[in-house]
């Protein structure tokens, strides 16, 4: 190793009490680093920021509440309960706005704490697997401590970096975060993919949300000719659509023959794919997701979730109630940018009930519900069930078509709750 290399205890010794500090997301989440950064428990006031972090990381401990505070710009698994406790808390925004806060100083950075690949004979790093906001974090900090890693990707696109703008380098080799979503596949995701999928035409250019639906979706579309990827995330179910000339991005108007995405997330296998691939670009997320941007690429394809959908179509994509459970992320960016595509699909996927039984297509959303894509933007909704569109429809004739695709042991009341709203049987 060569010398200018420390260890992570020293490395993190450089924040201090009241620094606001960024903390590199997604598969590039540099565990080493804040594993260590957390145990300086004579910290105070110190507040971190992110995305998605992926890893076995604890963010609950009194030691963790006492130095300090997680304001999350969109929660993950191991974020959840300190950004719902009184330690943490969570900053609503698109996530094609999120670099606005660093660079315009609304949320100015103090520390930028990332993950990289190890430098090339140029001395430039890359982010990796995720550029997405950590471009703009970087521009903006006072000081960086990169987390060098072998196992890291050196990929293409806006993520380089000069090993003379970190302030502290520690090598460390671990694998990266993995997240396998092919793992919680059933029935009704499998027949929401083969539904979604039957909406997708030659040419089509996608993006697609985070979770097991997109990744089921992708499988469905082995037939299909000339498509492109422009998506804020990415994940191994692209590989093989790739690899068969199904995903050429021929057709595409911007960044023509390429792959965009802002970040990825999935096993080694994708890792080792993008891996100075020149065919795949990972951007900065103000790009990817400007829905000026994506708008100009022909018919975009945007497939995203929702935790549920009342029966006039708004969606609640980011929390349960008041707990707050996930973000806005992009869904917004993107559903916007494919209604703005010619010939675009805008589309909600969603399992018609959770995994306990309740209906996801509701009367009313949940008191504290977030609405993350409003009543106005949404277009197709699917589930197991069916294909609606809800583009033009009025309040009945949407609340009907929902029903139509709802799960049969709730068709019944969410009828009785059209009567008694609309005052006319559905």
């Amino acid at each position: 190793m060569p010398l200018n290399y420390i260890s992570a205890a020293e490395a993190v010794q450089l924040v201090q009490s009241g620094h606001r500090v960024f903390l590199h997301g997604s598969a590039a989440t540099p565990i080493h680093l804040i594993e260590a950064l957390v145990k300086r428990h004579e910290l105070r006031d110190v507040e971190l920021v992110s995305i998605t972090t992926l890893g076995d990381l604890n963010f609950t401990t009194p030691e963790f509440d006492n130095s300090f505070f997680f304001n999350s710009l969109f929660v993950s698994a191991n974020t959840r309960a300190v950004v719902n406790s009184s330690s943490g808390d969570y900053v609503p925004v698109f996530l094609s706005q999120i670099p606005q806060l660093f660079r315009k100083n609304i949320l100015p950075i103090d520390v930028a704490i990332i993950h990289v690949s190890p430098p090339d004979k140029h001395g430039y790093c890359t982010l990796g697997t995720s550029v997405d906001i950590a471009k703009a974090a970087v521009e903006k900090a006072k000081l960086i401590i990169a987390q060098v890693n072998p196992r890291m990707p050196r990929t293409h696109g806006d993520g380089f970096i000069h090993v003379d703008k970190i302030g502290a380098m520690v090598w460390h080799e671990e694998e990266l975060p993995e997240v396998n979503y092919g793992d919680n596949v059933n029935d009704s995701v499998i027949q929401i993919g083969r539904n979604v999928a039957s909406l997708i035409e030659d040419n089509a250019t996608l993006q697609m949300g985070i979770g097991t639906i997109p990744d089921q979706v992708l499988k469905n579309l082995g037939h299909l000719k000339n498509l492109g990827i422009h998506t804020e995330m990415l994940s191994d179910g692209v590989i093989p659509l790739i690899q068969n000339g199904v995903i050429n991005n021929s057709r595409k108007k911007l960044n023509r023959g390429r792959t965009v995405t802002g970040f990825m997330a999935g096993t080694r296998t994708l890792y080792d794919f993008v891996d100075d691939n020149p065919s795949v670009r990972v951007m900065d997320i103000a790009y990817v997701n400007d829905t000026s941007i994506i708008r100009q690429n022909p018919k975009v394809t945007a497939i995203n979730s929702a935790l549920e959908l009342d029966l006039t179509g708004q969606v609640c994509a980011d929390s349960i109630g008041t707990y707050q459970y996930s973000g806005i992320g992009g869904q917004m960016d993107f559903m916007r940018g494919a209604s703005l595509s010619e010939g675009g699909l805008p589309i909600i996927a969603l399992p018609s009930v959770t995994s306990k039984g309740a209906t996801r297509i509701v009367p009313f959303l949940k008191e504290g519900a977030g609405v993350v894509t409003t009543r106005g933007h949404v277009h197709w909704v699917v589930t197991e069930y069916g294909i609606v569109n809800l583009f033009g429809q009025s309040l009945k004739q949407r609340a009907r078509a929902l029903i139509s695709i709802s799960h049969p042991d709730h068709k019944e009341s969410l009828e009785e709750a059209y009567f008694k709203r609309f005052g006319v049987l559905a």
